[in-house]
């Protein structure tokens, strides 16, 4: 009886062993890191013939330009002297590169952790003036799947990219999973002529601004960089400051900066450019959300459904006539609103799969009973008014729209987004 409870003990442990060795030796699939040396990753910047658009972000008009970053990739350079009729010139390859500003035929782009300052005085061969390395926290590229990151190796360069491969190993320990940055790119007054400079004008959605000589950059969800620009040709860090936490646009208005963040609207006075002081925040739920502003008023969007908290979607209309002590005027029911612009009494919304949606907002009261219209065969991210055109971008590509008569607006052109199917 002993050597039966033995032998059965010795086969117990042995097919223990055996089945703990089987569990943890396994295969999967990963995300492998495609690298960039980081010496080639220094000298990337470069213009390059045109290419097709494939996933758009951010967008950016500069004199008879549009800019629109293709994300990670660069910027697609789009001579739009005539609207309804557009022509991409140049692609300007920056690797990383999510947000940009423009004054001066000065280029202000990230390229994942550094600020580049690229001349685009000659668009068929700009050069890079200056770099700020190390300036924005890293950023990996998104994947398309749910796979795991593999193994990250600092030494080999900069990760461009990933690779879906197989692979296997005889135990996980446990690992880090790197996070990327989506916050994605905050709207600009019109472009204009300050101290004889020639600024460019943002959407929404951006996280780069120019108000007079100085950049602001957000450094991260809760930081920003401040740059004097005043000398074209030498860009100058001149600090940086704390926001708080999950700051996602800038806006800059009549001396103040306007930020778009998670859980609010914070409002800073940058009479003196270099030193932003805080003046007050507007605060709402937990959500993902842009802010532009015009006269007493700031028309902020709130979009749910998301990683950024709620369930509720709306446009909020908040009373800035006092600036001490910002209030909710009233809310508009959204279904998954993004970017949004203005100009004079008009309101651009960009309502994701709603379409984009247009209103009279004269009366902020009702701005939901004076809608003008809707354009349901797009989903927009964001967009710019420039005065009687309007420049839409969305995952379709590049659209522009004359709304001369509010009451037909019409479809100039667009750009479509490349098709693989």
């Amino acid at each position: 009886m002993k050597t039966i409870i033995k032998t059965s003990l010795i086969l117990f442990i042995g097919v223990c062993f055996f089945s703990c060795d089987d569990d943890i030796s396994h295969e999967y699939t990963i995300n492998e890191p495609v690298y960039m040396s980081t010496a080639d990753f220094k000298n990337a910047v470069k213009s390059e013939s045109s290419r097709s658009m494939e996933e758009t972000g951010k967008i950016y008009f500069y004199g008879d330009y549009i800019l629109v970053n293709e994300k990670f990739q660069g910027i697609h350079v789009i001579n739009n002297s005539d609207p309804s009729n557009p022509v991409t010139e140049k692609f300007i390859t920056i690797p990383g590169n999510i947000d940009m500003a423009v004054k001066d035929n000065m280029l202000y782009a990230d390229s994942y952790t550094d600020l580049v300052v690229i001349d685009i005085s000659n668009i068929n061969q700009v050069t890079e003036s200056k770099r700020f390395d190390d300036v924005f926290f890293y950023c990996l590229p998104p994947t398309n799947n749910n796979y795991r990151y593999g193994d990250i190796d600092p030494k080999k360069g900069i990760v461009v990219g990933w690779e879906v491969k197989r692979t296997s190993e005889k135990y996980q320990e446990p690992r880090y999973y790197p996070m990327y940055d989506y916050m994605a790119n905050s709207a600009a007054e019109a472009s204009s002529k300050a101290n004889g400079s020639n600024i460019g004008k943002a959407g929404s959605m951006a996280r780069f601004m120019i108000q007079g000589n100085t950049l602001y950059t957000l450094k991260s969800s809760y930081a920003l960089n401040i740059y004097d620009i005043a000398n074209s040709n030498e860009a100058i860090f001149s600090g940086s400051i704390n926001l708080g936490w999950g700051i996602e646009t800038v806006f800059a208005h009549n001396n103040h900066l306007f930020f778009g963040a998670n859980r609010g609207m914070y409002i800073y006075d940058i009479s003196n450019p270099f030193a932003p002081e805080y003046v007050s925040e507007y605060s709402h739920f937990m959500s993902c959300d842009p802010v532009v502003v015009e006269d007493d008023y700031a028309y902020i969007t709130l979009r749910a459904g998301n990683w950024c908290g709620q369930n509720t979607s709306q446009l909020d209309v908040v009373d800035i006539s006092n600036l001490n002590t910002p209030s909710l005027l009233k809310s508009y029911s959204m279904t998954n609103p993004y970017g949004l612009g203005i100009d004079g009494d008009l309101l651009f919304v960009c309502d994701g799969t709603a379409g984009l949606k247009i209103y009279d907002k004269s009366d902020p009261l009702n701005i939901a009973a004076n809608h003008l219209s809707t354009f349901t065969d797009l989903t927009p991210y964001d967009v710019i008014p420039l005065g009687n055109i309007l420049v839409v971008i969305s995952p379709e590509g590049l659209l522009q729209y004359d709304y001369t008569d509010i009451n037909n607006i019409q479809l100039l052109s667009s750009i479509k987004i490349k098709n693989d199917e």
